[in-house]
C-alpha cells in the first residue's frame, strides 16, 4: 500500500493511513514496518458469508496527512 501511494516508509504511520472495514471488526491493517496490507484475524469465509456464493469483503484506506 505504501509503495502504491508513493509513500516512504515509515510515513504511513506517521500520517496516520489505517485500514477500516464494513461493520464492527477489523479483518484488515497495515504491517508498519513494511506497510504491506494484511489480514489482522483470521477470516472465516462460512462465518462471514454462508448463504452468499460470492464473498466480498470491503475496505477503505484513510489518509489523515497530506498526500
Amino acid at each position: 500500500v505504501a509503495k502504491d501511494l508513493g509513500l516512504q516508509m515509515p510515513a504511513p504511520r506517521d500520517r496516520g493511513v489505517r485500514v477500516v472495514t464494513e461493520g464492527t471488526r477489523q479483518h484488515f491493517a497495515l504491517h508498519g514496518k513494511t506497510g504491506h496490507l494484511v489480514t489482522a484475524e483470521r477470516i472465516d469465509r462460512e462465518q462471514l458469508c454462508e448463504s452468499v456464493e460470492k464473498c466480498v469483503l470491503r475496505c477503505e484506506l484513510i489518509v489523515e496527512g497530506e498526500m
